[in-house]
């Protein structure tokens, strides 16, 4: 039996959710590098991460106070990956961000993974 099931948007915005909790609760680094592919790149602003880039850059900063996650869609690829794309608002004292976003997981080895993510400041 195949992973991807009807449930496909709750399983994949729980990977998300998750992900967002541990940066609140100061485990971004930790997190995303067991939660990503040994060769999964996250995108963003000033250039391309890998695992080992993501846990530094979590390091350099203070985590946010809090998030949101506004209009999810949920693009199938395949039986075992899919896409979350979102705009989320994060916010780390006054500062107030907006990003759009988008996750690529696989299924692999019993649990979802990042392979891609990608974050555009709105």
């Amino acid at each position: 039996m195949t992973e991807i099931t009807d449930d496909l948007p709750a399983r994949l915005l729980n990977e998300e959710h998750a992900g967002w909790r541990a940066i609140l609760a100061g485990r971004g680094g930790e997190h995303y590098q067991q939660a990503m592919t040994r060769d999964a790149l996250t995108i963003v602003s000033d250039g391309v991460y890998d695992r080992d880039g993501v846990r530094a850059s979590f390091a350099a900063f203070a985590p946010w106070d809090s998030y949101e996650i506004h209009e999810p869609a949920i693009i199938r690829l395949g039986e075992r990956a899919g896409v979350v794309a979102y705009r989320a608002v994060a916010q780390r004292g006054d500062d107030r961000h907006e990003f759009r976003m988008s996750t690529t997981y696989l299924y692999d080895d019993g649990a979802w993974r990042i392979a891609a993510h990608q974050q555009t400041p709105i």
